[in-house]
């Protein structure tokens, strides 16, 4: 299958909000698939582009994730602590580069080699988001620090060393709930690499 590019045409854009991303209304036409043109108007959050990684070590066969709390799961019913991989927005750096630097931050492990696996729109019906997904295999030599992120950013991060079958199992249970980091548990599993 190929790709096909939309045919759109904006007729406005507002900014509904500039305080922490942007968030906007668009007014478009669109030329559906029969040739007719369609107007709608859509919300879009552009908070940027991010990267995320998996670690696991294949001898003990075990991952490191993070526990950290977020409010807008909190907002929806969620007791707010997410257990999630490393992951963080790309601020102007290359996905390989900043993962790195995300991931000693989080969890205290210094990368020199990682491994991209894939890339996707996480919630692509109003968040502009696309991550790159990576993996890496760590050992205690890797470990520079404690991790547990920038206090000064607001964060305070558990990090959580578990096997991948344990891994597995919170997803089974509803433990883990967060998209990207079951992705890449699926992806570990399925490719055998643990």
């Amino acid at each position: 299958m190929q790709p096909k590019r939309a045919e759109i045409r904006i007729i406005d854009s507002k900014i509904l909000s500039d305080d922490w991303y942007s968030l906007k209304k668009y007014s478009f036409d669109i030329q559906r698939r029969n040739g007719e043109w369609q107007r709608q108007s859509r919300e879009v959050y552009d908070r940027g582009n991010g990267a995320t990684l998996l670690l696991f070590n294949r001898n003990r066969k075990t991952v490191i994730l993070t526990r950290q709390f977020r409010f807008p799961i909190f907002m929806n019913g969620h007791d707010g602590y997410l257990i999630e991989t490393a992951a963080g927005l790309l601020d102007n750096m290359d996905p390989e580069s900043r993962i790195k630097a995300e991931v000693e931050e989080e969890t205290g492990f210094r990368l020199s080699k990682v491994q991209k696996v894939f890339e996707a729109y996480m919630s692509p019906g109003s968040v502009t988001e696309k991550l790159y997904f990576y993996i890496a295999e760590y050992d205690e030599g890797n470990r520079a620090s404690a991790g547990g992120g920038i206090e000064a950013e607001g964060e305070d991060i558990e990090v959580l060393e578990l096997t991948l079958d344990a891994a597995l199992a919170a997803v089974e249970s509803g433990l883990i709930v967060d998209g990207k980091t079951i992705m890449l548990l699926y992806h570990v599993a399925l490719k055998g690499i643990l």
